[in-house]
């Protein structure tokens, strides 16, 4: 593709430039959101959510059929403690030992970002939720980071029942790596479906799936509306992730091979992946471009990065750098680098919209996707705006605790009399007068 590239080239110097970018904009927003509650789509989810919950485990397995090509009965969905312990004992040494130190790296972050009850104030105290399922893509390549980003956090929040749930894509059952991480974890509840039956069955319950209080962990369009149509009725969820996004703002100091590699970095997820640059460096800008024609025909999944490129990405030439951050705050990437040299951590420092941001050359978001220990669950279209990676804190609820003694009571009384009053809850008022008697 050496010229169709071009058109992702946008400048500020263009006439049309903010109705380009309004355009480019939307077309990314709609690419993270299902489709509306009226859609076709939709109505079919609300579909398979209801005959999940009204025929249980026989609706999973037909729709696993229908959808996965795999006939199962409701005693073949679980995945054996035999073949856990079999996919851990036949990992590659060095993977598995990649694996725990990623482990290890995950769960120190979110030990120590988790709420202390021994450090909180009067009135308030946090407890764990008590059973938790992890939706685990079925994608062409496994994503054993997944479980660790989503698991771990979990188990370091003190939950004690985790459900994995995953489609059986790789020979009509789940990867061997993702069972290997599954039992190295401890997690011996591991499900071979997906899609929106699997969040059904969570959500619902079966005769063979019990029932859990929250919903994590990403997936393709269905599995998101799924989450999103269960959630605050049945189950908490974590977010609806739509498709990979990074935005990197770089000056003249950036490496424009680096940066390309990142933009392909999530350009290869999907064909709907979003990768964008902005920079004030017009000769940045056009090495980058030229780096990504290179780049982009050397890679193994080249076809579905080429056309990522074409349909959400850009690369952005702005006046400043200050119209960068704007632009930034507005998008609300997922992912945001930040490649300004010496500047990078003062740029980061003023960010306010984002799921994560990566400070400075040597911190590709490979970094956070698989080591640094913040999980890689992160809000996507836009929606960093009002929402935040997933982290230990995100499997405790809080309880309010409430105690007063007599003179505590007496002291308040009439007050709480006058609002109950003022509302007309007399019962309310009454039960307050009957104690200063």
């Amino acid at each position: 593709m050496p010229q169709e590239l071009d058109q992702i080239l946008i400048s500020t110097s263009e006439v049309d430039f903010e109705e380009r970018m309004a355009k480019f904009r939307s077309k990314i927003v709609l690419a993270a959101r299902f489709a509306d509650y009226g859609s076709r789509e939709n109505r079919q989810v609300v579909d398979i959510l209801r005959n999940v919950a009204e025929r249980g485990d026989t609706a999973v397995a037909e729709y696993t059929e229908k959808f996965d090509g795999i006939k199962l009965a409701s005693d073949q969905f679980r995945i054996g403690r035999e073949e856990l312990d079999k996919a851990r004992s036949e990992i590659d040494k060095n993977i598995l030992a990649s694996l725990r130190q990623a482990i290890d790296n995950v769960r120190a972050y979110q030990r120590d970002i988790l709420v202390n009850n021994d450090n909180l104030p009067r009135g308030i105290k946090y407890t764990p939720l008590r059973r938790v399922g992890v939706c685990v893509p079925g994608a062409s390549a496994p994503l054993p980071s997944t479980v660790i980003m989503t698991a771990v956090p979990a188990q370091v929040a003190g939950v004690k029942e985790i459900v994995v749930v995953s489609p059986p894509r790789h020979e009509g059952g789940i990867h061997p790596v993702i069972l290997a991480v599954c039992r190295e974890l401890e997690i011996n509840e591991v499900y071979r479906i997906g899609g929106a039956q699997a969040v059904a069955a969570l959500a619902a319950g079966t005769e063979t799936i019990s029932k859990v209080d929250k919903i994590v962990g990403p997936g393709n369009k269905w599995v998101q509306s799924a989450k999103k149509n269960v959630s605050g009725d049945y189950v908490g969820i974590d977010s609806i992730a739509g498709p990979s996004e990074v935005m990197i703002i770089a000056n003249g100091q950036a490496n424009p091979a680096w940066v390309a590699a990142d933009m392909l970095s999530q350009a290869e997820h999907a064909a709907d992946s979003s990768a964008i640059v902005i920079t004030d460096s017009p000769s940045l800008a056009k090495e980058t471009l030229d780096e990504l024609r290179k780049q982009v025909t050397e890679l193994p999944r080249a076809e579905a990065a080429k056309e990522s490129l074409l349909k959400f990405s850009a690369i952005v030439v702005v006046d400043d750098i200050t119209r960068a951050i704007e632009m930034a705050d507005d998008f609300a990437p997922e992912h945001l680098e930040v490649q300004c040299g010496q500047e990078s951590r003062e740029i980061a420092g003023k960010i306010n919209n984002a799921g994560a941001i990566f400070v400075g050359s040597y911190t590709p978001v490979a970094v956070g996707d698989y080591w640094a220990g913040p999980s890689h669950t992160l809000p996507t279209g836009m929606r960093a705006k009002f929402a935040s990676a997933l982290t230990s804190n995100d499997f405790l609820k809080s309880i309010s605790i409430i105690e007063y003694d007599a003179d505590m009571l007496a002291s308040s009384a009439d007050d709480i009399v006058r609002l109950a009053e003022v509302e007309g809850l007399d019962a309310h008022a009454k039960s307050v007068r009957i104690r200063q008697k």
